[in-house]
């Protein structure tokens, strides 16, 4: 029996579809097991998501290209699902029109203090200077922070791992936390959320409502490109 599940094991690992399925089931229970747990903080679909597979993948030995051969799919409606972000944002322009001088603000601090606090946490750890320069764009979208740090000469890999984590820390821990700060007003949450944890704590903030999702997509990409910039720029002062 065992040697036939094995056998079994073997046949599906080596189909490319079965990596895909297996990634939507995985994140179908996630959600499932969120919508369950009553809003408990940790429970983020994403990040249970991330976790299951990391350890199936470990444990079955399974080589990560033979999972992004079939995962990859995924990646194809990244595109399509970022542009439609312009639709709920488009809905809200009347208010984002109206408080554009306080979110403009809001962006140019909360970038600057992700980019700080990241440096400075690193530096005082005692991090090398690839690792720093990876840690810097922490908060803005992966292609965007791979590609600052890329060009930079930095530590691209571990861009890419410290950008999930950010997203997926502020999806699990962001509305939590505005919550106990006393902060109710969708578009004040959404911003925070997006500029903090960009596209995996923008999807947190559509599960709350569409306002705040679309907030938190003008905060993601707002900060992209405030990020693209200070950070070239602070390298080359620094």
């Amino acid at each position: 029996m065992i040697e036939r599940l094995g056998g079994l094991w073997g046949h599906l690992q080596g189909l490319p579809v079965f990596w895909l399925l297996l990634t939507l089931g995985v994140f179908q229970l996630a959600t499932m097991i969120a919508r369950r747990s009553g809003g408990f903080p940790l429970a983020n679909p994403v990040g249970m998501s991330i976790l299951a597979l990391v350890l199936l993948l470990h444990f079955t030995g399974t080589p990560y290209e033979r999972y992004w051969a079939g995962a990859q799919w995924l990646h194809l409606v990244l595109a399509p699902a970022t542009v439609a972000l312009a639709v709920p944002l488009y809905l809200q322009r009347a208010r984002i029109l109206r408080f554009a001088k306080p979110l403009l603000l809001t962006l140019v601090l909360g970038s600057l203090l992700a980019i700080f606090s990241a440096v400075a946490i690193g530096w005082a750890l005692g991090a090398s200077e690839g690792s720093l320069l990876a840690l810097a764009p922490k908060s803005a979208t992966a292609p965007v922070a791979m590609g600052i740090v890329e060009k930079l000469g930095g530590i691209v890999s571990l861009t890419a791992a410290l950008v999930i984590l950010t997203g997926v820390t502020g999806a699990m821990l962001g509305l939590w936390l505005l919550d106990r700060l006393g902060v109710k007003d969708p578009a004040v949450r959404g911003f925070a959320l997006g500029l903090a944890s960009h596209g995996i704590g923008t999807a947190r903030a559509f599960q709350e409502s569409e306002e705040t999702g679309a907030f938190a997509g003008l905060g993601m990409g707002l900060n992209a490109l405030m990020t693209s910039v200070l950070v070239p720029v602070l390298y080359g002062l620094v």
